[in-house]
């Protein structure tokens, strides 16, 4: 990781495989539709109400912090998406999700997730949502409403690297998640749920039951 001078007008960017391959191709087939911006190296908390300056340097330090140059790690970049509301809305779009517990009993137990956005109509209504199960050994997650649009939002990723092995992700509008079966122990895991469109997430703390034994 390393830092940019914000001295001047810069833009870092890094290619992934594929868009190197379309790169390579020429002509228009490396053509940009859609792009995502975020504030991931900023530090809302040094904004200062009490600058003895007045209100024109309450986020001095924010405008000076360096930043971070691009990373080809998704689980890394991006965390934080900005996203673009109506002039005259005034509440944040929030994403609900009934209950933020769920329990399970292992072998085939299952629920089902049904996101829906507050404060704003039709929030997330073309992009739906990005469901991330943080440990795909405690459960399985399905799709059980498909988005309708041939081009998949980017994943992003929450978790921590030890985790990422064995997490899974899936965008939809519902989401089915289904028990394994657990021998030893109970298992828990969490589920987060992101706005594709509106920004967001809840995070579901599941458990998983371990299975039980009648002896005769």
């Amino acid at each position: 990781m390393g830092y940019l001078d914000n001295s001047s007008v810069t833009v870092d960017a890094i290619l992934t495989l594929k868009g190197r391959e379309l790169l390579a191709q020429g002509g228009n087939a490396f053509n940009i539709t859609q792009f995502a911006l975020a504030d991931d190296e900023v530090d809302y908390d040094l904004w200062n109400p009490d600058h003895p300056l007045g209100t024109s340097y309450y986020g001095t330090i924010i405008e000076n912090l360096p930043l971070v140059e691009a990373i080809p790690d998704e689980t890394q970049a991006c965390r934080y998406k900005l996203i673009t509301l109506p002039k005259n809305q005034q509440s944040i779009p929030v994403i609900t999700i009934g209950n933020t517990t769920i329990t399970l009993h292992a072998g085939g137990d299952s629920a089902i997730i049904s996101p829906n956005t507050s404060n704003f109509a039709g929030g997330n209504s073309n992009l739906g949502y990005t469901a991330i199960l943080s440990d795909s050994l405690v459960a399985d997650l399905q799709v059980t409403r498909a988005l309708q649009n041939s081009v998949l939002p980017t994943t992003p990723r929450f978790i921590g690297d030890s985790e990422d092995s064995q997490s899974v992700a899936a965008a939809g509008f519902e989401f089915n998640i289904i028990a394994k079966t657990q021998l030893i122990e109970d298992k828990t895991a969490t589920i987060t749920i992101i706005g594709n469109e509106t920004g967001g997430s809840k995070t579901i703390q599941l458990t998983v039951k371990k299975a039980t034994t009648r002896t005769v």
